[in-house]
């Protein structure tokens, strides 16, 4: 993936850290989305319940998809159309025991189409994932469960 383009992290998540609750993970997302160019592959890392299927949806929300975003951890990778007619992958990875297993997934033809590819669970891809993957954090905030803590990179 060459060329990318990546909408400008807001001012504070460019020092680090944001603090966000769910409507502002949710806002923050689909104005990323709405920045996002192909060709680009967005990993997103976090626990379980950190937000990363909400912050996709969102992504999605502002790449203008049309249909229902769903976690894809059963079937590990969905398609979505974009109201242009392009693409979006969407895929959980938090399934595969082995990086090996990416070839049964079609990992290669999905990252190497110019297109827009959002992962959850990244660091099962070991490193088949793009060097130049744009890499989102999420974390619990300790001491307050309704919000976030985004690491944008």
């Amino acid at each position: 993936m060459h060329g990318h383009r990546v909408p400008p992290i807001p001012p504070r998540a460019a020092e680090g850290r944001l603090a966000l609750s769910r409507p502002e993970l949710v806002a923050w997302g689909e104005r990323f989305g709405a920045g996002l160019r192909a060709p680009v592959v967005v990993a997103l890392s976090g626990d379980l319940g950190a937000g990363k299927t909400t912050l996709a949806q969102a992504i999605c929300r502002g790449l203008g998809v049309v249909d229902d975003v769903t976690s894809p951890t059963y079937a590990i990778v969905h398609e979505y159309a974009r109201a242009n007619g392009d693409v979006v992958h969407h895929l959980d990875l938090y399934r595969l025991e082995h990086a090996h297993e990416l070839a049964n997934i079609g990992w290669d033809a999905i990252v190497g189409e110019p297109g827009i590819v959002l992962v959850e669970w990244p660091e099962r891809a070991g490193q088949h994932l793009p060097a130049d993957a744009v890499r989102i954090d999420l974390e619990h905030l300790p001491g307050d469960p309704e919000r976030r803590l985004l690491l944008a990179g």
